[in-house]
């Protein structure tokens, strides 16, 4: 709901509270304000101009040369490319020196060799949404009635000088949903009074009642309708300050007619609609439930479809209207009306949130039937909207009105005692407070020995229990006043457990290496659902889908990942490093609940190192994340359970792949991205894992150990092993380090040669081997010892040869 602030003062003295602080009150007293917009803010300089002269622009066709009056001692000449300009409008001018929205200021200028002073102005460039604009006015400059002022402020005329605040209503508080309800809440927080409107209508000779007959078959979806008749009405543009208002609130002005009956929405919060008496076929008026296959086309001039869960309002025979939600075309108001049949009408809420559904149409109209409004302002706000008929549309109101009325609404009557209200809140609040919160919500109260019976008015249908009357003693008591009490009983402080802290271990890490945290969707489309899955399960397949994209639950993380790197790569982001720590879901099948895993998945593409003073740079690759994932390990203790294990994953490229294994189970994979995947996706070289992040945070790891600095020397030996192409120097490595036994401390892969001096088939690989006793100095025979036994091992288990 957006509530002008100008607007309200008429209904409730607001001198001395700037809209801000009404903003600040309204939300501590239970009703969050999420903005409040100032509607002129940033401009300055514009007024109301006349222009005297048009003529075509001598080297433009689409430009005007005009002359304008803008109440100063001499005329402008202003360029203007508006098709609608002409002699003797009254315009908005922004003069030189002035400050339009976004702080564009105009200036002096010359367009096609002619000066151009100022700028004659549309409601789009004062800063009002286009969708808000009349018709009329959508594509060219607003034109201002004739009885402005030359020179005055336009921005004041069109009512812009205003500040709306936006109430984020919840549901229960449809009373709000209008400015008279915003109103009784805004003098109940300022303990103020409420200046209500009072329509006083003159009335000719004719009845109502000689036009027009209205019947209700559908008594309970509709127990009250009122008709009234406005004859010799004269179709117009609606006064200014009417339009600024119904812009205010987001509702785009059309005429006087459906302006009229827009604003007294808002500010009765009961939906009205204007018939074309003349147009509606007959002079009779009967509600019912729709027919199965029966057809309207309504004002938005679509065809619809009706079922017998449908609401109308008929001419007796056909639809000219979908009850509660939009008028038909066949009805509408234009310009040559003259007569218009006013409805105001109770809906049942049930029926009218049904049709809007079921026909994908949400107005102003419906959401407030949905949500309940007051069935005693049904009468007011049509007399409310005949007298501004009469004052703006020069109608004539005939006599009475014509009604069903079955309604039987009752004001709840709630009671509650002192003790109970105080023993909830947890407060000490006198009898005399809590009545005169009561009275300042303007509900009618008694008291018996401290026991309140509150007759709650019709507008609030939101108060039926105790606990309602608590909750508006409370809100309006302040909250910020509810004494602050600590927690009653044994309590123990709140940690993170084991498993969290290590989460966030992982987190701090990953980013500490350069790669950024990504948040991705958990629904995915089904080709992407079991792509680079750790373990293949049917995907869970969702009720009812947003798209196509969004209908399964994925089963690994990357497939999303490989489109953020996409994104970004698009936008010439060129080197990319993200990780995601997230939830995927295996299907159990049966209609069960999916088993929930956290999994951890990174994918980098790019440049890892760039020193441009140094000219260093470094492109990422295999080594690169298996480097941070080794990191990783070794912060959570684990370096020396973990294995690599090559092999072939559908997606990734097949020699540039590797299973990881923590303690001999297999806990996710790394490797590159495909290159017929990259090109599909448009990547660079990209490399990518996923990890059973659960796996890995529950591991066992040993206690934390610590060795005195060496008192002795360690000796190296290096050796180069000739051995088969296919075999993987892992392999070699957990021989070697096997059969080292305690002595040896250390066995890394140096060197790899495949050259030409190498027979076919083989290659040579060179491990550097660091041998070391803590306890005394190392002997050569005694090294020598168990080198020999590296050796044969190798030779026995491997098929290795030293290489001479």
């Amino acid at each position: 709901m957006f509530v002008s602030y100008k607007w309200l003062q008429e209904y409730v003295d607001l001198t001395g509270v700037t809209a801000d602080e009404l903003a600040e009150k309204i939300t501590k007293s239970g009703i969050e304000v999420e903005g409040v917009e100032v509607l002129n803010e940033g401009i300055k300089g514009v007024v109301i101009g006349h222009v005297l002269e048009r003529e075509q622009h001598p080297n433009a066709d689409k430009l005007n040369k005009c002359l304008v009056d803008v109440g100063e001692d001499q005329p402008v000449q202003i360029i203007c490319g508006a098709p609608n300009v002409d002699k003797g409008q009254k315009v908005a001018v922004a003069k030189v020196g002035a400050v339009l929205p976004g702080n564009f200021k105009i200036k002096k200028a010359k367009l096609r060799g002619e000066e151009s002073h100022g700028m004659i102005c549309s409601l789009q460039e004062l800063g009002v949404e286009t969708k808000l604009v009349a018709k009329e006015y959508s594509e060219g400059i607003f034109v201002f009635p004739g009885n402005v002022t030359v020179g005055e402020d336009a921005i004041s005329e069109l009512n812009r000088d205003d500040q709306v605040l936006e109430l984020g209503l919840t549901p229960n508080r449809a009373d709000c949903l209008s400015m008279l309800g915003v109103a009784y809440e805004v003098a109940a927080i300022l303990g103020r009074d409420v200046k209500l409107p009072n329509p006083e209508v003159q009335t000719t000779s004719e009845k109502a009642s000689d036009y027009i007959k209205v019947t209700v078959e559908a008594n309970e979806d509709n127990p009250l309708y009122v008709a009234k008749v406005i004859k010799n009405v004269t179709i117009g543009p609606s006064p200014l300050w009417m339009q600024g208002r119904l812009m205010a609130a987001g509702i785009r002005p059309h005429n006087n007619v459906v302006d009229i009956t827009n604003y007294v929405l808002l500010e009765y919060g009961q939906p009205l609609h204007a018939f074309d008496y003349d147009r509606l076929g007959s002079k009779e008026i009967l509600v019912r439930r729709a027919k199965n296959g029966e057809e309207i086309v309504t004002l938005d001039d679509a065809k619809r479809t009706l079922t017998e869960d449908h609401l109308v309002i008929t001419n007796g025979s056909e639809p000219v209207a979908l009850a509660g939600v939009m008028g038909g075309a066949n009805s509408e108001v234009q310009s040559d009306t003259t007569t218009v049949l006013l409805e105001s009408a109770y809906f049942k809420g049930l029926t009218i949130r049904g049709a809007s559904k079921d026909h994908g149409l949400r107005s102003e109209a419906s959401s407030r039937y949905e949500k309940g409004i007051d069935p005693n302002r049904v009468r007011l706000a049509a007399e409310r909207a005949v007298e501004m008929l009469a004052l703006y549309a020069g109608g004539e109101i005939l006599e009475g009105s014509v009604e069903v009325d079955t309604l039987k609404v009752e004001p709840a009557v709630v009671s509650i005692t002192l003790e109970k209200i105080n023993s909830v809140i947890g407060t000490t609040i006198t009898a005399d407070e809590v009545i005169s919160i009561f009275e300042k919500l303007r509900f009618e109260v008694t008291s018996d020995n401290e026991t309140f019976t509150v007759t709650v008015p019709t507008r609030r249908g939101d108060i039926t229990i105790e606990e309602d009357l608590i909750e508006e003693v409370a809100r309006l008591y302040g909250y910020d006043n509810l004494p602050k009490t600590l927690p009653v009983g044994a309590s123990t402080p709140g940690k993170l457990s084991a498993y969290q802290q290590k989460r966030r271990v992982v987190r701090k890490y990953l980013e500490g290496t350069g790669l950024f945290q990504a948040v991705t969707y958990s629904l995915t489309s089904e080709a992407k659902a079991a792509q680079y899955a750790l373990e293949q399960r049917e995907p869970v397949a969702l009720a009812m889908p947003m798209s196509e994209d969004r209908s399964k639950l994925r089963l690994s993380i990357l497939p999303q990942l490989l489109e953020v790197v996409k994104y970004n790569l698009a936008r010439q982001n060129d080197s990319v490093s993200v990780y995601e720590i997230g939830t995927v879901f295996l299907g159990k099948g049966n209609e069960e609940q999916p088993e929930e895993r956290e999994h951890m998945a990174a994918a980098i593409t790019g440049l890892w190192n760039l020193h441009q003073w140094q000219g260093e740079k470094k492109e990422v690759d295999f080594f690169v994340l298996k480097g941070i994932l080794e990191g990783m390990f070794a912060k959570l203790g684990l370096q020396t359970e973990v294995e690599y294990r090559q092999t072939a994953i559908e997606g990734l490229h097949p020699g540039r792949t590797a299973e990881i294994y923590l303690s001999g189970k297999k806990i996710g994979f790394i490797g590159q991205v495909h290159p017929t995947v990259q090109k599909e996706l448009d990547l660079k070289e990209t490399y990518v894992c996923e990890l059973l992040l659960e796996a890995i945070l529950t591991a066992d790891v040993s206690p934390l150990q610590y060795e005195a600095i060496p008192k002795y020397p360690s000796i190296t030996r290096d050796i180069a092993l000739v051995v088969d192409q296919g075999k993987a120097a892992g392999e070699l490595e957990s021989i070697i380090k096997e059969a080292g036994g305690s002595l040896l401390k250390e066995a890394k892969v140096f060197d790899l040669y495949e050259g030409e001096h190498m027979e076919p088939g083989k290659k040579s690989i060179a491990f550097s081997l660091r041998y070391f006793n803590p306890e005394k100095t190392l002997t050569d025979e005694e090294v020598t010892k168990v080198h020999d036994k590296v050796l044969h091992a190798v030779e026995e288990k491997a098929g290795a040869v030293l290489r001479g």
